[in-house]
Formats: structure tokens, C-alpha cells, sequence
């Protein structure tokens, strides 16, 4: 079926976004046919979350198979001949190339991190979580792994550290936070409205948020008193979290290297426990 058609099909089904997306398709796909699923997103003035969700909500297998058939479709306009199959090893050969192409991205956003993260403002973090009598860390939904994860290794390193486990609890858990306590909030796209009212009620009880984000005016960004932006690497319907991985261990380091003694001692307590009560499997 050509684009046209399916478009026209499944138009009652997309949501705005994806719509404007399979407008521009459909008035410019020459030039479509060649951009990436980032620039596309910036064509049509959407995310390129949204780009490659509308891929799916077409029924392709992703942006590469949907940009396929865009290609194919140009392609055959201008006379060209397309071959329809491929051998076996043409096939393997691609797929190594688009695993290829992925850690090439993820390697791209770790070195577009490192050029542009402000050392200042990540130090102005170690010491507001250092400094602070508690810190409450929050993640939702696809942020909750990357908020687990940090919650956890912060937790190594001081004590009166919480993971907000679900938006339930929130406002008792906001409750018992002052003027000298962090919040730390993770929210990517699509941004979760618990996100945003845990951040919004933080800000209301006066206290600190720290937010990583992907762009510094999303909703969380606005809200935040310090924001930290990091890309995400999106190459299906599921995005990376290399960018925010890569953040979160800078703040490691920096809380470890800034309170050293404390975080050695720390550790000592915390390997006595674990070996009290049998915590490992040596």
C-alpha cells in the first residue's frame, strides 16, 4: 500500500503530533525520504519520539522500514529500478550496520555531553546533595530505572536518601522535606504528569529540585532550580538512556571525590551490614 493510501487510512488514529509529522510526509516526501528521524521531528516541529512512534502507529517495524518505503516510493517516481528482496547476507549486513549506527549514536551523545556540560553546575549539585538533610529522588515511568539506580548508588554515599516509588505517596513523602532538602527528578519524553506535580509541589514547600531532562524548557526544566539536558538516542519506539547514565555518573564521582572520608566511611558501615546479614553471595 503507498504511503498516500495507509496515511489516509490510519489518519483517525494518530494523535496531533503524529499528524503533522504524516503531513509533511505526504507534501515534501523527497525530502523526507532522506532525513533522519531527529531532523524529520524538527520539519514538522515535534519530537523525534513522536517521528518514530507514527512509524509504528503505521505498522512498520520502525523509522528505518517507514523511511524504506518513503525511499522506495521516490525512488520508482523518478523511474528507478528498486530491487524487492534481498539475500541473506544483504539482510545480515544491514542489521549489522543498524546495530552499528546505534552505539555510533550512543557514542555521539556521550561526546556531545562532554563538550557541553557545565562542570560548575555539576559541582553546584554534588554540594546541594551533600549539604542536604534529605534527599527525594523521583522517575517515572521509562525514568524510573535511571532514578532507582541513582537513589540506590547516592544511598552508598549518604544517608536520608528516599525513591519516590510511585506518585501515591507523594505528598507525604514532599510533606517531611524543608528548605535544606533536594529533590531530584527525572522526566523524558513523554513527560509524565507526576513528574511535573512532584515537582510543582516541591517548588510549593520551598524546596530545591534538581532536574534531568532533554531540554532545558520542558516542563520539568521550567520548574527546576538547576537543570541538567542530556540527548536521548532513539531508534525505535524505546529511547537510551546513555546520555542520562553518563550525567548521573559525573554526579557520582563528584559526590565521592568532594566528601571523601564521609563516603569511606560510609562504605565500611555499610560492608559490615552487608556481611551480618548475609546480604551477598561471595
Amino acid at each position: 500500500m503507498r504511503m498516500e493510501a495507509l496515511i489516509r487510512e490510519k489518519l483517525s488514529q494518530l494523535s496531533p503530533g503524529q499528524k503533522k509529522v504524516a503531513e509533511f510526509l505526504l507534501m515534501k516526501p523527497e525530502q523526507s525520504a532522506f532525513l533522519t528521524a531527529a531532523q524529520l521531528g524538527r520539519e514538522a516541529d515535534v519530537s523525534e519520539a513522536t517521528v518514530i512512534r507514527l512509524s509504528y502507529a503505521l505498522g512498520f517495524n520502525g523509522f528505518p522500514d517507514m523511511q524504506a518505503r518513503i525511499q522506495q516510493q521516490v525512488l520508482k517516481k523518478e523511474g528507478l529500478s528498486v530491487l524487492e528482496q534481498e539475500t541473506e547476507a544483504d539482510s545480515l549486513e544491514k542489521e549489522k550496520s543498524l546495530f552499528a549506527s546505534v552505539l555510533d549514536r550512543d557514542v555521539a551523545i556521550v561526546r556531545q555531553l562532554a563538550t557541553s556540560i557545565n562542570e560548575a553546575d555539576i559541582w553546584q549539585a554534588v554540594d546541594w546533595l551533600n549539604e542536604a538533610d534529605q534527599v527525594l529522588v523521583a522517575g517515572f515511568r521509562a525514568s524510573y530505572g535511571a532514578a532507582h539506580w541513582f537513589s540506590f548508588v547516592l544511598s552508598q554515599c549518604r544517608g536520608h536518601v528516599q525513591l519516590l516509588q510511585g506518585a501515591g505517596d507523594m505528598p507525604e513523602k514532599i510533606s517531611t522535606l524543608t528548605d535544606r532538602s533536594v529533590v531530584f527528578i527525572l522526566s523524558y519524553p513523554r513527560y509524565s504528569r507526576d513528574a511535573v506535580q512532584t515537582a510543582e509541589c516541591a517548588k510549593n514547600q520551598g524546596v530545591r529540585i534538581i532536574a534531568a531532562t532533554d531540554r532545558p524548557l520542558s516542563p520539568l526544566g521550567q520548574l527546576a532550580d538547576l537543570t541538567f539536558t542530556t540527548e536521548e538516542n532513539l531508534t525505535s519506539m524505546f529511547s537510551s538512556n546513555t546520555g542520562l547514565q553518563s550525567l548521573l555518573n559525573l554526579i557520582m564521582v563528584g559526590m565521592t571525590t568532594k566528601n571523601k572520608e564521609h563516603v569511606q566511611a560510609r562504605s565500611q558501615t555499610l560492608e559490615r551490614l552487608y556481611t551480618t546479614q548475609g546480604i551477598f553471595v561471595e
